[in-house]
């Protein structure tokens, strides 16, 4: 149907309410707001909902919301788990608790309980939630670290993860099949608690979760020798970590950590940053000013659904706080995590240690030190709670840590999404324990390029919003894939992978080999020395992403390396812009 027929059939149809018809009726004179607003619907991919907060059937609202809870309950309904429940999570964005309801009274009315927080969590206390209360599925309502006008609608399936294959599909194949809000059942709040169809939850999940954290802390004398000296600098970034990453501190001792009043208190406007991203140099400059005033030893950041973690560190040596990206950090935590395991239990014989294709291969010279296995998986962490279901229930691994490059790691199997409290919680153990040897964190890390050789990894975006931006990101994509190049910045491609094919080809011989990994569209290069190149479509954003990565003697020579690659790959995708 035409964008405007469909515009217009949103202002006559009594469904909708008046406050939606009245936005609607304030944009009728403006026909590139309104295509966008309805030229598509938004759509279920495989990460869930994630849009523009507002009226139109392009964007994130009460009725987009019911739809895709429709498709959802339909789904569960197909696999007859309905008794089972759905437990539902969300976080300091505008309209989040309102969708969350939103979606409880959705799958209420089709006769499936909701289990819903009392106020905002984390992801990861959702993951585990999951689990914890047995239910077939989970709903996160975040659009994580996405500007303020941004809302998200994440599904998670019984084994606490995102859902992957079949089960994406199927859910997804559900919400498309919905084409008439008509459809769409609901029901009143107090008739669905009355049923026992809605069931608030809070401490319930709180206690049991903060004590699946505790029990992953490996060195507490450690702690107890450095808590009066080491200083901690935490910002929520108007997100869901103040609670429990302040709790899970407070309770394991650490006396000075100090929270950026500014920033502390949850705000879907986000006021202080123009984005809440903890990639963001712009999220750190409040935390860097207060480090400064009580001379902290590190300074980390949440995101606003508290599941990505950015951290800056001190150097003792010139009083500089330098940042470290996910690639770091996530390093950082996994060798403490594996070392001190390996030094205090020994390691199991089938350890892995589990991360994402675009992720530095720093990881994979430390799982090959420690004698591990290195499982790479695609990019999204619900691939990583997939491993870890693999292991589960085939008894084929044991894992130890799983990371990716956005700034997301997880030292645990309590739950099987990326978790920043725990890691917030890892980091300042780690940094507690290199305190009683006379370190820092930025030691460790220094002495971890020592050890392994200084990897320096990066990623460069190229948005292109709207249905131009989405052509231009799929030329790109065919362009490379059709015409795969022989060298990029200086380096000869040795081998391509192609995951929508399916197929990794040897450039040098031209045989081929599968790449074990389901279907995605994502082109890999590996490079000489340990470089490589990965181009990917994002999955959240109109975004098509480089992600690049080098190897090198020391940090100035990597940093360079890695500045020329980066220009180099941007020339090559230059001319398809």
């Amino acid at each position: 149907m035409d964008y405007r027929k469909v515009y217009e059939s949103w202002l006559e149809n009594p469904y909708f309410d008046e406050a939606t018809k009245a936005e609607l009726k304030a944009i009728e004179g403006d026909d590139k707001e309104i295509e966008d607003r309805f030229y598509k619907d938004l759509e279920f991919g495989t990460a869930g909902l994630r849009g523009v907060i507002g009226a139109g059937t392009n964007r994130m609202n009460i009725y987009t919301v019911r739809k895709a809870s429709q498709g959802l309950a339909n789904y569960i309904l197909s696999q007859n788990t309905q008794k089972q429940g759905v437990a539902i999570a969300y976080d300091s964005r505008h309209m989040s608790p309102e969708f969350a309801d939103e979606a409880a009274m959705c799958l209420a009315a089709n006769g499936i309980k909701a289990y819903v927080f009392e106020s905002l969590r984390p992801t990861p206390e959702l993951s585990y939630a999951v689990r914890y209360l047995g239910c077939t599925a989970g709903i996160n309502i975040t659009a994580s670290h996405n500007p303020p006008e941004y809302n998200g609608y994440k599904v998670y399936w019984a084994d606490g993860a995102q859902i992957t294959p079949p089960h994406d599909t199927g859910i997804m194949d559900e919400v498309k099949q919905v084409t008439d809000y008509g459809q769409v059942k609901t029901m009143d709040k107090d008739a669905a608690v009355q049923a026992g169809l809605y069931e608030t939850i809070g401490a319930n999940i709180d206690v049991p979760y903060m004590e699946e954290l505790k029990k992953l802390i490996l060195h507490p004398e450690a702690i107890k020798a450095a808590a009066e000296d080491l200083k901690i600098v935490y910002t929520p970034l108007h997100g869901t970590g103040n609670v429990p990453v302040r709790r899970v501190l407070s309770d394991l001792g650490f006396q000075h950590v100090y929270v950026v009043p500014e920033q502390e208190l949850p705000d879907g406007d986000f006021p202080t940053v123009s984005y809440p991203n903890p990639e963001a140099k712009e999220a750190f400059a409040l935390g860097l000013e207060l480090a400064k005033k009580v001379d902290a030893d590190l300074v980390l950041a949440t995101d606003p659904d508290a599941d990505r973690l950015g951290v800056y560190v001190k150097d003792r040596e010139t009083g500089e706080y330098h940042s470290l990206t996910g690639n770091m950090s996530g390093c950082l935590i996994g060798e403490y995590e594996i070392g001190q395991r390996k030094a205090l239990y020994g390691l199991p014989e089938d350890g892995a240690l589990v991360k994402s294709i675009v992720t530095t291969n720093l990881a994979d010279a430390i799982a090959e030190d420690y004698g591990i296995r290195l499982c790479e998986v695609l990019t999204g962490f619900k691939y990583i709670g997939q491993k870890m279901l693999e292991f589960e229930t085939k008894k084929n691994g044991t894992y130890l840590f799983g990371l990716e490059e956005s700034y997301g790691c997880l030292p645990g199997t309590y739950c099987r999404d990326k978790d920043a409290v725990a890691a917030s919680m890892v980091l300042c153990e780690a940094a507690a324990y290199y305190k009683t040897q006379g370190k820092t964190l930025w030691d460790a890390m220094i002495d971890l390029y020592e050890k392994y050789g200084y990897y320096k990894d990066d990623v460069k975006s190229v948005t292109l919003k709207g249905i131009e931006g989405l052509e231009k990101i799929q030329t790109i994509m065919n362009t490379l894939r059709d015409n795969t190049p022989d060298e990029i910045g200086g380096y000869k491609v040795l081998s391509a992978r192609d995951y929508k094919k399916g197929v990794i080809k040897n450039m040098e011989d031209g045989s081929e080999t599968g790449t074990g990994l389901p279907e995605s569209n994502v082109l890999y290069y590996d490079l000489p020395d340990n470089a490589w190149v990965c181009v990917r479509p994002s999955g959240t954003e109109p975004k098509v992403k480089f992600y690049y990565g080098v190897k090198a003697s020391g940090m100035e020579e990597a940093q360079k390396a890695s500045d020329e690659l980066g220009k180099a790959v941007l020339a090559m995708v230059e001319p398809m812009l």
